[in-house]
C-alpha cells in the first residue's frame, strides 16, 4: 500500500494521509513530480511506457516521475522516481511553477545527467525501452503529436522559455 501526504491548494500539508487507489477528498491534492532528462551533450531521454499500463500503453513519454511518498517533497520524489524509472541521476532543477489539476499538484523538473547513455535502466511494469533524441529531434517529437498531451501541458512554460514551442 502506497501512502501519500495530502496538500491544500496553498501547497501546505493538510495533515491527512492519502492511499494510492482511493479517491482524493475534494479540496485536497497529492503531489506528483515530472522529470525531463537531458544529457549534458543536449540529447533528451524518451522512455516507452509498458504495454501493460492502463493509460498511454506503449507510448513514448518525455518524462519520468510519479507520486510523492509520505514524507517526500517534490525534489526528493523527482530524484527517486528518475532513479527508479531510468537509472539516471544528475543535477535537478524545478523548471515550472506547480500546476494544480483536479486532485493533483504537479512539479516539473529537468535532470541534467552526464551518465553513460547506455546505462539507462527500464523499470519492469513501467517502461519497455528507451531512446535518446537530439535537441532537434526532441523539438520534432514535441510537434509530432506523439508527446503525451498532459505531459506537454505541464512542461509548456519551460518548452516556451526554451523556444521549443510558441
Amino acid at each position: 500500500m502506497e501512502i501519500w501526504d495530502a496538500y491544500l491548494r496553498d501547497g501546505t500539508k493538510a495533515g491527512v494521509d492519502l492511499v494510492r487507489g482511493e479517491p482524493v477528498p475534494e479540496g485536497l491534492y497529492h503531489l506528483v513530480s515530472d522529470v525531463l532528462v537531458r544529457h549534458r551533450d543536449g540529447d533528451y531521454l524518451l522512455m516507452q511506457r509498458a504495454f501493460s499500463k492502463p493509460n498511454y500503453a506503449g507510448c513514448w513519454e518525455a518524462t519520468a516521475g510519479g507520486s510523492a511518498l509520505k514524507g517526500e517533497n517534490a525534489l526528493q520524489c523527482a530524484i527517486r522516481e528518475t532513479k527508479e524509472e531510468t537509472g539516471m541521476e544528475g543535477e535537478m532543477q524545478e523548471i515550472a511553477q506547480p500546476l494544480y489539476d483536479k486532485d493533483t499538484v504537479y512539479h516539473s523538473f529537468l535532470c541534467v545527467t552526464n551518465q553513460q547513455k547506455d546505462s539507462v535502466i527500464c523499470q519492469p511494469g513501467e517502461t519497455e525501452t528507451y531512446r535518446w533524441l537530439s535537441e532537434k529531434e526532441f523539438v520534432l517529437f514535441i510537434h509530432s503529436g506523439q508527446m503525451i498531451d498532459r505531459q506537454k501541458t505541464r512542461m509548456l512554460p519551460w518548452l516556451k522559455k526554451m523556444g521549443y514551442v510558441k
